[in-house]
């Protein structure tokens, strides 16, 4: 069977680029491949931002989190900085056997194939794409959605950027830290943090992590001390230790032209200011599924994906970029955590840019420049 569009990988990025193409041609033959079954476990900081569910209402996709509780408030800390204040939307922490479980139901229901194959290699042929491994599959379009360590995008010949690995466990929720999601930013090499998410369910998602460097790969015994350094007793009762890589978005990013496509991890789409990455999985998975749903009729799904990638994250991928660049700083650090504890608007300005697609505003910039010029609020 030739199939329209076949998805590499299951998880958010390849659920959502399913429901994208379903919901521009709910005729479309789709079939997404996995080599787990669902649900299973992912490691990851499980935080999901508000926007996440924006994007997903727009296929149709609503009420995933309508059991689990919100979370209001963000706490950031560096030595004896720190501001704790409301989002101005909540986020929610959802352990991702349970969130992506539900999103790849949704993309059943609108009329995904879900079949666990572990894929081998692809063959890009003049009109289709043959996917290796088990079964071979044809697809019309493929779309690689199989994480930090893609076998589509090493097929392809590209490398990874750089890359920050990170432990995450689950830890039961201490009283100071029940209701919110708390960071806490190391003091030397950057960027480096721990955190400890509440679910609203006793537990926290806890963990550290920091981006490597050349002729450094932490042990899991040194990410442990850290997350202890920065967050004494946070791994108090922990379990279910897993660590992971992250690969980090850079300056700029261009999808390749042709019949395969990248999304998510497997296109190196990390936050590199904050390891956040289930916004970009959702937001490139949406855009390639509906490139590949045209394309099916007409023209190339590669450069309809590459124009609207660009329209949506290109400036942000730059601003991203560059604060993490200023933040390797400690003294920008500190200066933007000073500025958002003075201002709200910088605040919520950093939570954005941290968390979704949100890009630098003057105005933050600004405040942030008088943090460092000593002209702030004492």
């Amino acid at each position: 069977m030739l199939w329209d569009l076949v998805v590499i990988g299951a998880g958010p990025a390849g659920a959502a680029t399913a429901l994208g193409a379903l919901a521009v041609e709910p005729g479309l033959s789709v079939l997404v491949l996995d080599r787990q079954d669902f649900p299973r476990d992912k490691a990851c900081g499980d935080g999901i931002a508000p926007q996440v569910f924006d994007l997903l209402a727009e296929v149709g996709v609503t009420g995933l989190v309508d059991d689990r509780t919100p979370v209001r408030r963000l706490s950031l800390r560096r030595g004896e900085l720190g501001v704790d204040r409301l989002m101005a939307r909540p986020a929610w922490v959802v352990p991702r056997a349970v969130f992506d479980h539900r999103l790849v139901e949704a993309a059943q229901a609108a009329g995904a194939v879900l079949r666990k194959q572990r894929v081998r290699g692809i063959d890009v042929r003049a009109s289709s794409v043959l996917v290796g491994g088990g079964d071979e599959v044809e697809g019309r379009v493929v779309v690689g959605a199989d994480g930090a360590h893609s076998e589509v995008r090493r097929a392809l010949g590209l490398k990874a950027g750089p890359t920050a690995l990170a432990l995450r466990g689950y830890a039961p929720t201490p009283p100071d830290r029940a209701a919110q999601q708390v960071i806490v930013f190391g003091m030397a090499r950057q960027p480096s943090y721990a955190w400890s998410f509440d679910r609203g369910d006793g537990w926290s998602n806890v963990g550290y992590g920091e981006q490597l460097r050349a002729g450094r790969q932490p042990t899991r015994a040194e990410l442990l001390a850290q997350l202890e350094v920065l967050l004494p007793g946070a791994s108090v009762g922990g379990e279910n230790w897993r660590g992971h890589q992250l690969p980090l978005s850079g300056w700029s990013w261009r999808p390749q032209r042709g019949r395969v496509m990248l999304v998510g991890d497997a296109a190196g789409l990390i936050n590199p200011m904050t390891g956040e990455g289930i916004y970009y999985a959702v937001a490139t998975g949406l855009l390639a599924g509906r490139a590949a749903a045209r394309a099916v009729r007409r023209g190339d799904p590669g450069l309809e994906y590459r124009r609207s990638a660009a329209k949506l994250l290109g400036q942000h991928f730059r601003h991203t970029t560059l604060a993490a660049r200023l933040t390797r700083s400690g003294r920008v650090l500190d200066a933007g955590i000073k500025a958002s504890a003075d201002d709200h608007r910088v605040f919520d300005n950093l939570v954005e840019i941290g968390l979704a697609d949100g890009v630098l505003h003057s105005a933050s910039l600004r405040q942030v420049a008088k943090q460092l010029m000593g002209r702030g609020t004492p």
